[in-house]
């Protein structure tokens, strides 16, 4: 496994990769949504590979928007 896929980041440097608003990140650990994250005490850390998961499953696919429009769905 790569050394970054062990790494663990900060609740504002999640915000600085994801554009999340730290009040968002926030919101969403009380609805229990949202990206993965552990606490260790009162410290908020997400795992690096977590936020690249998130990232990469909302990513929007050309061919899947053409699609979508095509079907009336957008």
């Amino acid at each position: 496994m790569n050394n970054n896929q062990n790494k663990y980041l900060n609740e504002k440097e999640v915000k600085e990769i994801t554009g999340i608003a730290l009040s968002t990140l926030r919101n969403h650990r009380s609805l229990g949504k949202g990206i993965p994250y552990s606490k260790i005490y009162r410290s908020i850390k997400y795992s690096l590979s977590d936020v690249n998961e998130f990232m990469e499953s909302r990513k929007i696919r050309f061919d899947d928007e053409l699609k979508r429009r095509k079907e009336g769905k957008l």
